[in-house]
């Protein structure tokens, strides 16, 4: 007896899509980031996640940049900026905030990465800037030094998370680098590179976090110090 193929259910007996919206698309993306990475968090990939055409979705997000810009705000919304309500030096609330920012990117290198080129638009950004730029306001900073010093912390912040992002590279094969430049900084010729021999240990010394924080005492410290240069030139647009 031949059987006969079951029959495909009808466009009607199917359960209707929920309607696309930014918000849902961005939700999405973010579920991709945390399950898959941010190297497949595409228009393709996502369109195949919500049972779309990629081309639906250019109607809501203009582009990947745009995509992974958008995921990065929603993900600043775990930034902690209670610090900046806090009693205490206004340096150290500011380092906190900072801080819970570096951890954020620390927990998506991939997104650290993206967020050098990405610029965030969202109102966790937003709330971002806000508080940085009310703990600088806290410590009597000219408001046209905070405005740049913003950006710098950030850059900073972001720039550190992305150089230990591992991208495609195997645990041991960074571990390797690492090694093979520490055995080059101790094994220095005193002739040739006499600083490096002398330093070699300290160039290594001291834990990641004491660094980071002392990096941006010197950038806060240095922003107190250093007067913004006068331009003859229309400003280009900020970058913070």
């Amino acid at each position: 007896m031949t059987a006969h193929p079951t029959p495909r259910p009808s466009r009607r007996e199917r359960p209707a899509k929920p309607a696309l919206t930014r918000d849902g698309i961005i939700e999405t993306a973010v579920a991709l980031l945390r399950a898959e990475g941010l190297q497949r968090v595409t228009m393709r990939r996502l369109a195949q996640e919500l049972d779309t055409g990629p081309a639906s979705l250019y109607v809501y997000v203009r582009n990947t940049a745009e995509l992974h810009a958008a995921v990065l705000d929603d993900l600043l919304g775990a930034v902690d900026l209670s610090p900046a309500g806090e009693d205490g030096d206004w340096r150290e609330r500011l380092v906190r905030v900072l801080d819970s920012y570096t951890a954020v990117m620390f927990e998506y290198p991939g997104l650290a990465r993206s967020a050098l080129v990405a610029r965030p638009s969202g109102e966790h950004y937003l709330d971002l800037l806000e508080a940085l730029l009310s703990l600088l306001s806290d410590g009597g900073v000219p408001e046209d030094l905070a405005a740049w010093a913003v950006d710098l912390l950030l850059q900073f912040a972001t720039a550190t998370a992305a150089e230990h992002a591992a991208g495609d590279k195997s645990p041991a094969d960074t571990e390797g680098e690492w090694a093979a430049l520490a055995a080059a900084l101790r094994g220095a010729s005193d002739e040739r590179h006499p600083h490096i021999a002398q330093l070699g240990a300290e160039l290594l010394s001291g834990p990641g976090e004491a660094r980071l924080n002392w990096g941006f005492h010197v950038l806060i410290n240095g922003v107190l110090h250093t007067p913004r240069p006068r331009t003859s030139t229309p400003d280009a647009p900020g970058t913070p």
